[in-house]
C-alpha cells in the first residue's frame, strides 16, 4: 500500500533528479566567453602580436593571439590584416608560403591579404581577426 509520505519521497526524489540532470545539462552547454581571436567584445586591451618589419610585403607570418594561432599579413607596405589560422574545411593549421596560406591536410589555399579561398576544397573564407598598426608594432584584439 502506498502512502502520501511515500509519494512526497518520491516526487521529491524525481524532483531532484531532474534538477541534477538540468544542471549537469547547463554544465555541458557551451558558452560564449568572449575570448576566441575571432570575437570582438571590445573589452580587452589589444595585445601586440608581431613587429611590422617581422612580416614580408606581400607576406604573412604565424603567431600566437589570446592561445590560438592567427596569420598576420602585410598585403601593401604599412597595411596589416589578420586571420584566424584555422582551415575551413576540416580544422587544420594553415602555413604561409609564397603562394598563399595552404593548408597542408587536404591542399586548400586561401589568399594572405583578404583570406579568401583561392583553391579549395574549403570553400569558405578564413574568418578576420581584428589587428591594428601602433607604430611598427601589429595590436590584436
Amino acid at each position: 500500500m502506498t502512502t502520501s509520505a511515500d509519494v512526497t519521497r518520491r516526487a521529491l526524489l524525481l524532483a531532484g533528479g531532474a534538477g541534477t540532470a538540468a544542471l549537469a545539462l547547463a554544465a555541458c552547454a557551451p558558452s560564449d566567453t568572449g575570448t576566441g581571436p575571432d570575437t570582438d567584445t571590445g573589452t580587452t586591451a589589444p595585445t601586440e602580436v608581431a613587429a611590422l618589419a617581422d612580416i614580408p610585403v606581400g607576406g604573412a607570418v604565424a603567431v600566437m593571439f589570446d592561445g590560438s594561432q592567427i596569420i598576420v599579413s602585410q598585403p601593401t607596405a604599412g597595411e596589416v590584416v589578420a586571420f584566424s589560422a584555422i582551415c575551413t574545411h576540416q580544422g587544420c593549421i594553415v602555413v604561409p608560403e609564397k603562394t598563399g596560406l595552404n593548408c597542408p591536410c587536404h591542399q586548400s589555399l586561401f589568399d594572405t591579404a583578404t583570406g579568401a579561398v583561392l583553391k579549395g576544397p574549403a570553400t569558405e573564407p578564413l574568418p578576420a581577426v581584428k589587428v591594428a598598426l601602433d607604430g611598427d608594432r601589429v595590436l590584436a584584439g
